[in-house]
């Protein structure tokens, strides 16, 4: 039979809520422990376990922290430093004996300023520069320098002036001023290395570099010579590089025939010469007959597209003319005879057999 079957009378409850009284175990806890709490602050006992109590809690409270996945945590012992916490959950001594100082160190901070500064030319140039930097050690970054932002802009001015004050107007707004934006840098990060102060600086740029307005009409003017003028020099150098192979090609033809012409001559000269001398030989051998011969050659040579002729045996011998056009009459070289000179023959007497 269950507990509460009618008819058991209770006897089975196990809270024994049918017993005398009506009241359970429960109940008896639950009203202990409110006349407990009751009597705090009824007594000097009493407001003495009350501040106990809430001393635990508070040490329990301050005996860890939690640093953000951004954040660096310094713990000060007795307000000298102890350790830097990384990210995550971390346990400490409780207050006041421990405490934890957050930084931000992997946020990009950044400082804007704009001044006038004088270059090494004696002008006047007005730069717009940025700086960004972050934390790179939180403990000099908390104990080096009382105000961070004012230090790094103080020492960002010195070193943008340090490195403009170095360098000429032309340079600074020419295309060479990246060079100085990382001098810039590299003077900065320098001089806040030798403060200890725990920054690193990601970057420099320089915005609206532009001379003051009283002289931005003539430093305009200066700028648009300067293109000008390089404008120029490009044309000059495509001439350049347009024409200089041309005259470098017709002067190497103009040597290459030279040098041509020059063989062809002393070779011509050299058989010449050769030719001479073996008709030195003949005619030292001959002289009449090499005589004869050359002059013979020489009139052929000569008189071979002359419409001529000239006939040396006295009459004896017949000569048939060929008859072009025109009446005009040609010898070949073959049957041409050096020796008197008779007019030409006509068709009619050539036929015939005519003696000139």
């Amino acid at each position: 039979m269950a507990w509460n079957e009618p008819g058991n009378n209770g006897q089975k409850d196990p809270w024994n809520r049918n017993r005398q009284g009506g009241k359970s175990p429960v109940d008896d806890l639950l009203n202990k422990a409110r006349n407990r709490v009751g009597k705090m602050g009824q007594g000097p006992g009493s407001i003495l376990t009350g501040v106990v109590v809430l001393l635990v809690v508070g040490l329990l409270f301050s005996s860890y922290t939690i640093i953000g996945a951004r954040q660096q945590g310094v713990v000060l012992r007795f307000g000298q430093y102890s350790r830097t916490l990384a990210p995550g959950f971390h346990l400490k001594l409780p207050q006041p004996i421990e405490s934890v100082n957050k930084v931000e160190a992997t946020r990009i901070r950044s400082v804007t300023d704009k001044v006038a500064m004088l270059t090494r030319d004696e002008n006047i140039i007005t730069i717009d520069f940025t700086v960004q930097y972050q934390v790179d050690d939180s403990r000099k970054y908390l104990f080096s320098l009382n105000d961070p932002d004012g230090t790094i802009s103080a020492a960002a001015e010195a070193a943008v002036r340090s490195v403009i004050g170095g360098s000429d107007m032309d340079q600074i707004l020419s295309a060479a001023g990246a060079s100085l934006v990382a001098q810039a840098q590299q003077a900065l990060q320098k001089t806040l290395d030798s403060y200890d102060s725990g920054l690193r600086v990601t970057e420099v740029s320089f915005q609206n570099v532009a001379p003051p307005n009283e002289v931005k009409d003539a430093f305009d003017d200066v700028n648009n010579a300067r293109e000008d003028k390089q404008s120029i020099e490009n044309g000059a150098l495509a001439y350049a590089s347009k024409v200089v192979p041309v005259a470098r090609g017709d002067a190497a033809r103009i040597a290459a025939e030279a040098a041509g012409y020059k063989a062809e001559r002393i070779a011509r000269a050299q058989g010449d010469a050769a030719r001479f001398d073996l008709l030195l030989k003949e005619y030292k051998a001959a002289p009449e007959v090499t005589r004869k011969r050359l002059w013979l050659e020489t009139m052929e040579q000569v008189m071979a597209k002359n419409p001529k002729v000239i006939d040396g045996s006295g009459g004896r011998n017949i000569i048939n003319l060929p008859t072009l056009q025109g009446g005009a009459t040609t010898t070949s070289p073959d049957s041409a005879v050096v020796g008197t000179v008779v007019a030409p023959a006509t068709g009619d007497a050539a036929s015939k057999g005519a003696q000139p």
